[in-house]
Order: structure tokens, then sequence, then C-alpha cells
């Protein structure tokens, strides 16, 4: 029997109502597995929060006084509380497209008539059991399947390793695209990615000319990136100072410049984009970088309506790294990076929470366009992003981006940390006029516009707004055939993207 019709409904109604009954009870046995695996994922990092939380308080119960132990603990109450009630709003925000889904498709079923409704019913039935098969198996066997084809894939050695630290690695990323190689003459760039996120969502989908490392890489561009070592296993990591950052940065840049003859761009993404300021701030890449490029960075967090929101909602006795820590077999202390990506769950907890996930994930599988249950590339590769891309971070890395998002930057543009004992004063870049173009995205809610932008206040820099979100310029619009290429011209508004600026340094078409 064919395959594709060996479950269609039978013409013999008595025999299509038990298949219909059949379908219906499969999807009911399925329907449990597929949302385990969303369950799982955000109540085990519950678990690890608890297991923190109790530990933490543990210690302190004894040292703070009752009456003010219960209030703050009353206090947590209702944010927990609060949090509840929009995680259920979100859930039924995110039921109103599947349910429409289902109706239409019930409402063109009951049209037909007798007994044609019956049968299409029982199919019906049919496409919510593979819907819910596919909920089950065939998304985690798509995320799974994507793994080849996304990130960099160091291990195959296509792209070169230039030099390493006791922390980082420099890596060449090679082009792509066929027939390109890397000019020596054209200005090189360097990639700092963000520490909790890694550096594979830079090289997203590369076959699919949807990387944003090897959009520069494909225009020839030398294109180095500073990958973290594992760790949980590399000490030196894991006791880093953000002065080992800064020292690292500057032997990288020192080994570019060697190559190439010449001073470089420094590109920092995300988390990366606040730790290159500082390196750049701080005067130790003076003579070695004279360009430089921020993407979605969050320059001042405490300018965050979301995160920063979060934060200052939370009663002060919580609002402590503390909560977060956890110590390594060696006894060195960490940031739990698993645990800060659920603090960014519980921010959005009304997009985040397991239930509202599992049926925006349904509902964008239910109406491809092909007509299929399905995922797309873009998607299953976001997804594995998610799943397996947290990494822990070193303790004194982490307060600094805590810094960032407690302390704001001062009236006359200093910022909340310190480098070598010195203050960091964003207007040393306009006194080195080095270029600044700073990327936003426009529907970003984890980095808002406010956090990105705040430099502004106190130096001239060039900005481009990207459609979208977070992620956008590192999977959505680094394709050199859509009108929002990062290597052209884009939006209504003429931005140039990263590589076009970049490129435009070397022949002083500095201005917009």
């Amino acid at each position: 029997m064919d395959p594709a019709t060996k479950d269609r409904p039978s013409q013999d109604l008595p025999s299509s109502a038990v298949q219909g009954l059949i379908h219906l009870y499969g999807s009911a046995l399925d329907a449990p597995a597929a949302y385990s695996r969303y369950a799982v994922d955000f109540f085990a990092s519950y678990l690890i929060a608890a297991g923190y939380f109790a530990r933490v308080e543990a210690g302190r119960l004894t040292q703070v006084p009752v009456n003010r132990s219960i209030a703050d603990h009353l206090a947590l109450a209702m944010m927990n509380l609060d949090l509840w009630q929009r995680a259920v709003g979100g859930a039924i925000a995110a039921m109103r497209p599947l349910f429409g889904l289902q109706t239409d498709k019930l409402t063109q079923a009951l049209a037909r008539g007798w007994p044609a409704n019956w049968m299409a019913m029982t199919e019906h039935a049919l496409w919510n059991r593979r819907l819910m098969d596919f909920a089950a198996r065939g998304y985690p066997e798509a995320i799974a399947r994507i793994a080849p084809e996304y990130g960099f894939h160091f291990e195959r050695g296509v792209h070169p390793k230039i030099t390493e630290t006791q922390r980082f690695v420099l890596y060449q990323i090679m082009p792509s695209a066929p027939g390109v190689e890397p000019r020596p003459d054209t200005r090189p760039v360097l990639i700092l990615p963000p520490y909790v996120l890694g550096a594979n969502i830079l090289g997203f989908l590369p076959g699919d000319n949807r990387s944003y490392a090897h959009n520069f890489a494909n225009q020839g561009v030398p294109t180095y990136i500073r990958i973290l070592k594992d760790i949980a296993t590399c000490e030196p990591l894991q006791v880093m100072t953000a002065e080992d950052d800064a020292l690292d940065t500057r032997f990288f840049c020192e080994t570019i410049h060697r190559r190439h003859g010449r001073a470089l761009t420094l590109n920092g993404y995300c988390q990366g984009g606040f730790n290159a300021l500082c390196d750049l701030l701080s005067g130790q890449l003076d003579g070695l970088v004279d360009a430089f490029i921020t993407c979605v960075a969050p320059m001042d967090g405490t300018r965050s309506p979301g995160l920063s929101g979060f934060l200052n909602r939370l009663p002060h006795r919580f609002n402590d790294l503390a909560y977060g820590l956890k110590t390594l077999a060696n006894g060195n202390t960490v940031a739990d990076g698993k645990l800060m990506g659920w603090v960014y769950k519980l921010r959005a907890i009304a997009d985040e929470n397991p239930v509202a996930a599992f049926l925006r994930d349904m509902t964008m599988a239910a109406s491809q366009p092909s007509g299929r249950i399905d995922i797309s590339k873009t998607a299953a590769a976001l997804n594995y992003w998610l799943n397996f891309e947290r990494n822990d971070l070193p303790l004194n890395i982490t307060r600094m981006s805590f810094a960032s998002y407690t302390t704001p930057i001062t009236p006359d543009g200093t910022l909340p940390v310190k480098l070598f004992g010195r203050p960091l004063n964003l207007k040393r870049i306009k006194e080195k006029n080095i270029p600044w173009l700073i990327c936003y995205g426009q529907g970003d809610a984890l980095v808002e516009k406010q956090a990105a932008l705040a430099p502004l206040d106190f130096v001239p820099a060039e900005v481009a707004a990207f459609p979208k979100g977070h992620v956008a310029m590192a999977t959505s619009w680094s394709d050199p055939g859509s009108k929002f290429a990062l290597h052209t011209r884009f939006g209504p508004d003429n931005h140039r993207g990263p590589v076009r600026f970049h490129l435009d340094v070397d022949s002083f078409a500095l201005t917009p």
C-alpha cells in the first residue's frame, strides 16, 4: 500500500469512525511527550535555581532579622504570582493562532455535507495526529539533523587556527562562497562573540548565506574570530578577569596587525560588544584598532525596560549574583550560563513559558506555506542554538555585565567598570577619532534600543537599525541576495550594514 495513503480514512463510515478515534487516541498519547521537552527544559532550570537559592538563603537567614526576611520573601512571592499570571496570559494568547487553524480546518470539514463531512473530520483527526507526532519526534529529529550545517565546525579544519592564549583561540574564517579568497591587502576585522550565547550563532547556516562572519569573509575581508575555550576544563578561563580579556584581545590584534601590516576593525556582538568597548577604552588597543562596530550590544543595561526592569522589581536582597553561581569540582566559582538563559525567559515569561513556546512552535509547524507539517532550516538551527549553546561565564566577566545593568553611565560618560585600576570614559573614542557603527534590532526585546544607543549621549556614532529582533543580523539579514544584506545599504533610511561600513573605512567614505 502507498505510505501516503495507508492512514487515510476508509470510505466505509463505521471504519472511518474507528480510524478517527484511533487518530485522536494517538494524538492524546503523543501530546504529553511533545510538551515534555519544553516543560523539562524550563523546570530543570527552575530546580537548579531553587538549589542555588536554598544554598544562599541557608547562610543568610541567620544573619537577617526575621521580620525583614518575612517581608523579603512575601515580596518575592508576590513577584512570582505576577509572573504566573503573565505566563497564563501568554499561554492563552499563544493558543489563539493554533486554535484558529484548528477551527478553520474543522469548519471546512463540516461544510462538506453528509457523509463527506464525516470523512473530512476523520482526515482532520489524522492531521492532528501527524502534528503531535511531529512535535514529539519530528521536531527533535529536525533539530538534530541541522547540526552539521550550523556553526563553524572548527574541527573540520576549514578555518585555520592562527594562535591562542590560555583562554581563547583565534581562528580565521574562510569564505563559503565559491571562488572567493581572502584579500591580504584588505582591512581585517576581529569579531568578539558573546560569552554566554557562544560563537556559533555568528556562523549561522553558512551554506545558505546566512552567516554573519561569513558575510565579511565572502567579500574577501580577512575575517578573524575569538573563540572561548571550554570553561568546564579550562581553569585560566574560569578565573579570568576583565584585564585578561583586554590583554588577550591586544595579543590577537597584534597578531592580526603583523599578518596584514595595518590596523583593524574591532566588531563586538551582544555581550562581546560591551567587552570590546571596555578593551578599547582601556588604551590596550591603541594603534591596533582604528574602527569599531557593535551589534545589539548592551552599553547601558539600566536603560533596558526589560531585563533592568525585571531586576529592579526583585527585592534588593535577591538582586545578587550569588543566587546564580555554581562551584566547580576544582573549587572555582563561575556563573551558571543555563540559569542566566532561564532568567531571560522569566523576564519575558509571557512569551517564553513552556506552554506558550510549545503552542507557538506547533502553530509554526502547522502553518508552513507548503502545507506540510514541518519547520524551516532557520527554525531548526535557532532551536539547536537555544538548546545546546549555553556557556558558563567567568565570575569577573559576569560582574562586569551585572554592573552595566545595575549602575548607569555617569553624566560625564564614565562606565560603571574599571580596567587596570583606571576609569573608562566614552569620550576617549572621540579623542582617538575612531569611527563607530552601532547596530541595534528594531524588535529586540533583549537589548532594547535605549540600552544599545546609550553612547550617543556622549560621543558621535553612526547608527544602523535592523528589522526584527536580537539575532536578526546573525540569522536573517546576511543573505547577499537580500535588500537587507550586511554588505550593502538597506532600509528606508539607507543604512550601512557592518560589512559596508567596514569596507568604507579604507575608502574614507565614512559619512552616512
